[in-house]
Protein backbone atom coordinates (compact mmCIF):
# COMPACT_ATOMS: atom_id res chain seq x y z
CA UNK A 1 0.00 0.00 0.00
CA UNK A 2 1.23 3.26 -0.88
CA UNK A 3 2.09 5.96 1.78
CA UNK A 4 2.16 9.68 1.64
CA UNK A 5 3.60 11.91 3.38
CA UNK A 6 1.57 14.60 5.77
CA UNK A 7 2.64 17.06 3.51
CA UNK A 8 1.42 16.06 0.35
CA UNK A 9 -1.89 14.72 2.60
CA UNK A 10 -2.33 18.50 4.30
CA UNK A 11 -1.67 19.92 0.39
CA UNK A 12 -4.67 17.20 -0.68
CA UNK A 13 -7.03 18.30 1.80
CA UNK A 14 -6.18 22.02 1.83
CA UNK A 15 -6.85 21.39 -2.24
CA UNK A 16 -10.23 19.75 -1.62
CA UNK A 17 -11.32 22.55 0.95
CA UNK A 18 -10.42 25.14 -1.21
CA UNK A 19 -12.84 23.62 -4.22
CA UNK A 20 -15.34 23.03 -1.53
CA UNK A 21 -15.56 26.45 -0.22
CA UNK A 22 -15.61 27.79 -4.52
CA UNK A 23 -18.45 25.30 -5.24
CA UNK A 24 -20.52 26.63 -1.71
CA UNK A 25 -19.42 29.94 -2.77
CA UNK A 26 -20.64 29.66 -6.52
CA UNK A 27 -24.46 28.15 -5.36
CA UNK A 28 -23.11 24.66 -6.36
CA UNK A 29 -24.53 23.10 -2.39
CA UNK A 30 -28.07 24.25 -3.75
CA UNK A 31 -27.44 22.25 -7.26
CA UNK A 32 -26.12 19.22 -5.17
CA UNK A 33 -28.86 18.88 -2.48
CA UNK A 34 -31.73 19.59 -5.49
CA UNK A 35 -30.30 16.83 -7.27
CA UNK A 36 -30.24 14.46 -4.13
CA UNK A 37 -34.12 15.39 -4.30
CA UNK A 38 -35.02 14.77 -7.85
CA UNK A 39 -33.12 10.91 -7.26
CA UNK A 40 -35.58 10.76 -4.12
CA UNK A 41 -38.28 11.42 -6.02
CA UNK A 42 -38.10 9.90 -8.94
CA UNK A 43 -37.47 6.75 -6.98
CA UNK A 44 -40.33 6.94 -4.89
CA UNK A 45 -42.41 8.04 -7.73
CA UNK A 46 -41.22 4.85 -9.97
CA UNK A 47 -42.58 2.68 -7.42
CA UNK A 48 -46.40 3.21 -8.16
CA UNK A 49 -45.79 4.31 -11.55
CA UNK A 50 -43.50 3.39 -15.13
CA UNK A 51 -40.42 5.34 -15.58
CA UNK A 52 -41.57 7.77 -18.10
CA UNK A 53 -44.18 8.79 -15.73
CA UNK A 54 -41.94 9.16 -12.70
CA UNK A 55 -39.42 11.44 -14.81
CA UNK A 56 -42.42 13.34 -15.76
CA UNK A 57 -44.10 14.20 -12.34
CA UNK A 58 -40.61 14.63 -10.99
CA UNK A 59 -39.49 17.64 -13.29
CA UNK A 60 -42.85 18.90 -14.31
CA UNK A 61 -42.84 21.47 -11.19
CA UNK A 62 -45.92 20.62 -9.61
CA UNK A 63 -44.71 17.94 -7.26
CA UNK A 64 -42.24 19.22 -5.47
CA UNK A 65 -40.94 17.60 -2.48
CA UNK A 66 -40.03 18.90 0.90
CA UNK A 67 -36.41 19.03 -0.23
CA UNK A 68 -36.84 21.11 -3.75
CA UNK A 69 -39.22 23.40 -1.64
CA UNK A 70 -36.05 24.22 1.43
CA UNK A 71 -34.07 25.10 -1.72
CA UNK A 72 -36.17 27.33 -3.22
CA UNK A 73 -36.34 28.74 -0.01
CA UNK A 74 -32.86 28.77 0.34
CA UNK A 75 -32.14 30.24 -2.61
CA UNK A 76 -34.17 32.71 -2.53
CA UNK A 77 -32.64 33.56 0.71
CA UNK A 78 -29.36 33.43 -0.84
CA UNK A 79 -30.27 35.96 -3.47
CA UNK A 80 -31.73 38.57 -1.07
CA UNK A 81 -28.75 38.52 1.22
CA UNK A 82 -26.30 38.87 -1.45
CA UNK A 83 -28.24 41.97 -2.95
CA UNK A 84 -27.96 43.47 0.05
CA UNK A 85 -24.35 43.03 0.94
CA UNK A 86 -23.86 44.31 -2.57
CA UNK A 87 -25.29 47.71 -1.79
CA UNK A 88 -23.99 48.29 1.53
CA UNK A 89 -20.56 47.03 0.22
CA UNK A 90 -20.91 49.96 -2.66
CA UNK A 91 -22.25 52.92 0.36
CA UNK A 92 -19.09 52.37 2.03
CA UNK A 93 -16.93 51.82 -0.52
CA UNK A 94 -18.08 54.95 -2.43
CA UNK A 95 -18.19 57.23 0.96
CA UNK A 96 -14.53 56.43 1.73
CA UNK A 97 -13.20 56.78 -1.65
CA UNK A 98 -13.88 60.17 -1.51
CA UNK A 99 -12.21 61.18 1.32
CA UNK A 100 -8.92 60.08 -0.03
CA UNK A 101 -8.77 62.55 -2.82
CA UNK A 102 -6.12 65.40 -1.93
CA UNK A 103 -5.66 68.44 -4.31
CA UNK A 104 -2.39 68.29 -5.83
CA UNK A 105 0.45 70.44 -4.82
CA UNK A 106 0.55 73.97 -5.85
CA UNK A 107 3.36 74.87 -8.31
CA UNK A 108 6.14 77.55 -7.67
CA UNK A 109 8.47 78.86 -9.00
CA UNK A 110 11.49 79.38 -6.90
CA UNK A 111 13.29 82.81 -6.86
CA UNK A 112 16.21 83.03 -8.95
CA UNK A 113 15.74 80.10 -10.88
CA UNK A 114 16.06 80.74 -14.95
CA UNK A 115 12.83 79.69 -17.32
CA UNK A 116 14.11 81.43 -20.12
CA UNK A 117 13.59 78.98 -23.43
CA UNK A 118 17.03 78.16 -25.03
CA UNK A 119 17.40 79.22 -28.71
CA UNK A 120 18.49 76.18 -30.75
CA UNK A 121 20.69 77.03 -33.74
CA UNK A 122 20.06 74.08 -35.79
CA UNK A 123 17.71 73.81 -38.82
CA UNK A 124 14.96 71.12 -38.78
CA UNK A 125 16.31 67.72 -41.10
CA UNK A 126 15.33 68.11 -44.99
CA UNK A 127 13.15 66.17 -45.42
CA UNK A 128 11.38 65.05 -42.05
CA UNK A 129 12.22 61.43 -40.58
CA UNK A 130 10.05 58.85 -41.30
CA UNK A 131 7.61 57.24 -38.71
CA UNK A 132 8.85 54.41 -36.93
Amino acid sequence: MFRDSPALVRKKVAQVLVVFSLVCAIGGNWAFLQSVAWLGMLMNYSHDTTLVEALQKTFDGRHPCKLCKVVQDGKKSESERALLKVETKLDLLLVRAASWLNPPPSLRVLPGSILVPQVRSESPPTPPPPLA
